[in-house]
């Protein structure tokens, strides 16, 4: 009963974090609020006894693509004031469409039969990912980091003022 309380309320922290990353008006703001639902994501795997996912979406989410975001926000200019209102002529439209997405993925997801054991995962399951990471699956990491600097490199240039 009490790890499903501190599971909603944990979830409600998260949801309400995401909902001001979309209705701040602070670019700085939006970045912040993004590292707090991270946080909030890694806490709810924890509750699901998922740990390598919660230390994975910490490392990853958390330490490199918000970092990420807030170095890209703070090295172009603008970014730090507050220009813009987060409402547009569009604004209703696209949540119409975001509730029926909602709607149709949640109708999508009640129908499958998720297979649920009472087995234990195995012992070097762990030790297996990290032997495929650094195995097959090495260069696919390896070009999306190169990818990601290279997004960042182009939004600085791009945000630059011209001298």
């Amino acid at each position: 009963m009490l790890l499903q309380v501190i599971f909603l309320l944990v979830s409600a922290a998260t949801l309400g974090a995401a909902l001001l990353v979309v209705t701040s008006r602070n670019l700085f703001h939006s970045a912040l609020f993004l590292t707090a639902s991270f946080f909030g994501i890694a806490a709810l795997y924890i509750l699901l006894e998922a740990e390598f996912l919660a230390v994975v979406q910490v490392l990853i989410y958390v330490g490199a693509i918000a970092t990420l975001i807030v170095f890209a926000i703070m090295l172009s200019r603008g970014g730090l004031r507050d220009v813009a209102s987060p409402m547009n002529d569009q604004w209703l439209l696209v949540a119409i469409g975001a509730l029926a997405l909602f709607a149709v993925l949640t109708a999508l997801i009640q129908q499958i039969v998720w297979p649920v054991t009472e087995a234990k995962p195995a012992a070097d399951i762990l030790a297996g990912l990290g032997r495929a990471f650094m195995g097959p699956y090495v260069i696919p990491f390896e070009v999306a980091s190169v990818l990601l600097v290279v997004a960042l490199i182009g939004a600085i240039l791009i945000a630059r003022e011209k001298e």
